[in-house]
């Protein structure tokens, strides 16, 4: 009798590359991949660029709610991206029929989910580049000069993203095809409590009690903190990340238990798989 295949240890790195690999393969030849990377940032960061020149032109409009703008739209975008980055990778497979496949290899669902932020690191990397350089070269607009706050805004953005996107997949896995809207929308869900484009004390009662549970509109109240006053509230973005953790808990639970399900029961048979 055979002996069964040694489990793989959870921080070897070839699963990892390998994911990482066949989604670069994907991206090789396809140009409709490379435009929904690149295409809708830029496409935002234009509209909402030539608004900004033209708020610069009114005298009572204060210059750093300009700016604030800009910061707020590169950095919203990273947060969408890096959701996306999540829920789209898993979507793939599904289309592609390889989910049941890509389970069934020697590898963990961590594993997975592993290679997934992995990836979507590298395509928020290309994008959050190409636009933070648009946004200097067409607007003036420094996103550096948040200093090194930039990359604690960035890590808290990222985790949220990240765990809405497991969750996400998660909710697919388990309800079928019919649940992939939430690939796409459920990040606007969170936005109007994120204080994206606005501080938190303009939110009626409810919703700003609610935007204290969102981790991000602790990271956009201090971008604005930062840029206004030079100042990080430190407590807020303790909280943010205090958050990030609960969300990323609760959606690795809920992802953990979709799978165990899904090996016992079967996946939907809406998936496509």
């Amino acid at each position: 009798m055979n002996n069964p295949r040694p489990p793989v240890p959870l921080l070897a790195w070839r699963p990892l590359a390998g994911i990482l690999f066949r989604q670069i393969v994907l991206y090789r030849r396809s140009l409709p991949r490379w435009m929904e990377i690149f295409y809708w940032p830029l496409l935002d960061l234009l509209v909402w660029g030539f608004l900004t020149l033209y708020l610069k032109k009114i005298p009572t409009f204060m210059p750093s709610a300009v700016t604030a703008l800009l910061g707020a739209l590169l950095l919203w975008d990273l947060l969408y991206r890096a959701q996306q980055g999540i829920s789209v990778m898993f979507l793939e497979e599904i289309w592609s029929r390889n989910l049941i496949h890509l389970l069934i290899a020697p590898v963990t669902p961590l594993h997975v989910v592993a290679g997934a932020i992995l990836s979507s690191i590298v395509k928020v990397l290309l994008s959050s580049s190409v636009a933070a350089l648009l946004a200097y070269t067409l607007f003036s607009f420094r996103i550096f000069s948040l200093g090194l706050h930039l990359f604690f805004f960035i890590l808290a953005l990222l985790m949220m993203g990240w765990a809405l996107g497991i969750l996400t997949t998660a909710v697919i896995l388990r309800f079928g095809q019919e649940a992939e809207v939430l690939a796409w929308g459920v990040i606007f869900l969170f936005q109007p409590f994120s204080a994206v484009f606005n501080p938190v004390s303009v939110l009626p009662g409810v919703a700003a009690a609610i935007s204290r549970a969102v981790p991000a509109s602790y990271v956009f109240e201090g971008m604005r903190s930062v840029l206004v006053s030079g100042r990080l509230p430190t407590g807020d973005l303790i909280t943010a990340f205090l958050l990030d953790f609960l969300y990323m808990g609760v959606a690795l639970f809920v992802y953990s238990r979709v799978i165990a399900r899904a090996r016992r029961k079967g996946f939907h048979l809406k998936l496509g798989s």
